[in-house]
C-alpha cells in the first residue's frame, strides 16, 4: 500500500480505536514531532501515532502490521542511528508515556517506555536510589536498556540491561505479554541488551541501588600531547581499579560553554572522566592519581550531585546536530593502538568529535556470555568513534573521517561493535556482537514477531 492511500483511505480506521493523538503530514506539530535527536535521519513518516498508553500502542502496531507498512518505535529518540523514525509508515511515539513509579522498600522503579534517564533518575535519587543509566539524562531508558547500556556505575552494579528484572511488552501480533523470570523468560533475555525488534516495550521494571546524593567524580583535562602517557597511566590504573571506580579517557576538544574557562575553548585535550560508587571521601582518595598523571589544563573534579553528573553532557549533544558514531570492543590497548588512535584523534574534521575509551571489566564481566542476549562481555575496552557536527555541509568530511578510523582500527578489534553507538551498516560486527546468542535471539524475535513488523529498523533483523 503506498502513503498516498495510507494517509487519505486508511488512517481513520485508526482513529476509531486511538485516544493519542495523530499526527500526519500538514498537520500541525507533524514537522516538530517526526524530528528525531540526530539531524542526519531526516524521514517523513506516513503517520505519527504519539500514544496516551498500551491500548494505543496495542492499535498502532495491529493497524501497521495489516497494512504490511514500516514501523518505527520512539522513546526517547535519542538513537544515533535513527530507528526513532522512517519513511512512509507508522511511528510508534510513546514520547508521551512517561511516568515513573519507585518502590524504595523494594528498591524497584518501574517507568514507562517513553521515559528518559532524566525522568527516572530524578525520582530515584528522592530516595537516595538509582538504577545503572546512562551518561546523558535526555537519553531514552528504552533505546540504552535494550542496546545494553553503559553508564557510571557500570562496574560496580553492571550493564543497564543486567538491572532490568521484568517489561511489559505489546508483540508483533498486538498481544500484551509481560516478561520476568517467571513469565515469559525467554523475552525477558532477548530484552536484555538484544537491541530490541521483538515488540514495544511500554514499561521497564528495574533494581535500584543505594547511591547519592553526593558522589565523587573526576574530571581532569590534561594536554593532547601527553596523550600516550595519560593512555598509558589510566590503562595500567583500570587494571587494578576496584570495581567502585568506573574511568574512561576521551579526546576532545574544550566545549564553548560557560562551565569551562573562555581561554580553553577549543583546546583539544585526553581527558580522564569518570565517578566513584561509595562515599565523596572515600572517592577523592581513591581516584587521586587519575589526577596525577600530569599537569592538567583543568582539573574539574571533585564533590558533586549524582543528578548533575547525569545531566553535565547534556548541553554537549543537542538535538538536531549531526551525528555519526561507530565502534569497536579492543581485545588489546597497546602501543599500537593507542598510535593510531591518537594520529586519527588528531585529525578531527570537527572539535565536536570525541573519541571516548571506556573502561569495561568488573561487574560486566562476571555476567555469563550467554545470561543475557547482550553477548560477549570479555574485552576490557570500548573505542567510541563520535562523530559530531552541525552544519550539512560538513557531512562528508566527517562521515569519512569516522568509516577511515573504524577501518583503520578494526584490525585491534575483537570482531564485535556496540549497537547503540553503531550507524547498523556494520552487520557482520553486529553479527559478532550477539556472538554465540545470535540464534537464539533469531528464535526469539520470531515467536514474538512472527510477520517481521520491527524487523526494518532493528539490529536484530541483521539475525534474521
Amino acid at each position: 500500500m503506498g502513503t498516498k492511500d495510507l494517509l487519505t483511505d486508511e488512517v481513520r480506521v485508526l482513529e476509531d480505536g486511538f485516544r493519542g493523538e495523530l499526527l500526519r503530514p500538514g498537520d500541525s506539530g507533524y514537522e516538530g514531532a517526526r524530528r528525531i535527536w540526530n539531524g542526519m535521519r531526516d524521514a517523513r513518516p506516513a503517520v505519527i501515532a504519539v500514544c496516551s498508553g498500551v491500548a494505543d500502542v496495542k492499535a498502532a502496531v495491529n493497524f501497521a502490521r495489516e497494512r504490511d507498512v514500516p514501523v518505527a518505535v520512539r522513546g526517547g529518540g535519542h538513537n544515533v542511528a535513527g530507528t526513532a523514525t522512517c519513511d512512509g509508515g507508522v511511528v510508534i511515539d510513546l514520547s508521551g508515556m512517561r511516568s515513573v513509579l519507585v518502590d524504595p522498600e523494594e528498591r524497584r522503579v518501574r517507568a514507562q517506555g517513553g521515559a528518559t534517564w532524566g525522568d527516572v533518575d530524578w525520582e530515584t535519587q528522592a530516595f537516595g536510589l538509582v538504577v545503572p543509566g546512562g551518561v546523558v539524562s535526555e537519553t531514552g531508558i528504552a533505546g540504552l536498556t535494550l542496546g545494553g547500556g553503559y553508564g557510571w556505575t557500570r562496574r560496580k552494579w553492571g550493564l543497564t540491561c543486567d538491572a532490568l528484572v521484568a517489561a511489559d511488552v505489546v508483540t508483533g501480533e498486538g498481544e500484551f505479554v509481560r516478561a520476568s523470570e517467571e513469565e515469559n523468560e525467554d523475552l525477558l533475555w532477548a530484552l536484555r541488551g538484544g537491541g530490541g525488534g521483538v515488540g514495544v516495550v511500554t514499561a521497564f521494571e528495574y533494581e535500584c541501588h543505594p547511591l547519592g546524593p553526593e558522589v565523587f567524580f573526576i574530571g581532569a583535562l590534561y594536554p593532547l600531547d601527553d596523550g600516550e602517557e595519560v593512555f598509558r597511566k589510566w590503562d595500567e590504573f583500570m587494571a587494578d581499579a576496584p570495581d567502585e571506580i568506573t574511568a574512561d579517557v576521551s579526546v576532545w576538544s574544550v566545549p564553548e560553554h560557560p562551565m569551562f574557562p573562555e581561554e580553553l575553548h577549543g583546546t583539544p585535550f585526553v581527558g580522564v572522566l569518570g565517578m566513584y560508587v561509595g562515599s565523596v571521601e572515600e572517592g577523592a582518595e581513591a581516584m587521586r592519581p587519575l589526577r596525577e598523571f600530569g599537569t592538567p589544563l583543568l582539573d574539574l573534579s571533585g564533590p558533586t550531585t549524582y543528578l548533575q553528573v547525569q545531566s553535565m553532557l547534556d548541553p554537549m549533544f543537542p538535538d538536531g546536530d549531526r551525528y555519526y558514531w561507530k565502534s569497536h570492543y579492543l581485545g588489546d590497548f597497546g602501543d599500537e593502538e593507542i598510535g593510531t588512535i591518537l594520529d586519527f584523534c588528531r585529525d578531527r574534521p570537527s572539535p565536536r568529535s570525541v573519541v571516548p575509551i571506556r573502561s569495561l571489566g568488573g561487574a560486566i564481566a562476571r555476567v555469563g556470555a550467554d545470561e543475557t542476549a547482550f553477548g560477549d562481555r570479555d574485552a576490557s575496552v570500548l573505542l567510541s568513534i563520535d562523530g559530531t557536527w552541525e552544519d550539512p555541509a560538513d557531512d562528508e568530511a566527517n562521515v569519512e573521517w569516522v568509516q577511515e578510523f573504524w577501518d583503520a582500527t578494526e584490525r585491534y578489534s575483537t570482531g564485535a561493535t556496540y549497537v547503540n553507538f553503531s550507524m547498523l551498516e556494520e552487520d557482520e560486527a553486529i553479527r559478532s556482537s550477539f556472538a554465540a546468542n545470535e540464534e537464539r535471539l533469531t528464535m526469539v524475535k520470531r515467536l514474538y514477531d512472527p510477520d517481521g513488523v520491527f524487523g526494518r529498523s532493528s539490529p536484530v533483523s541483521a539475525a534474521d
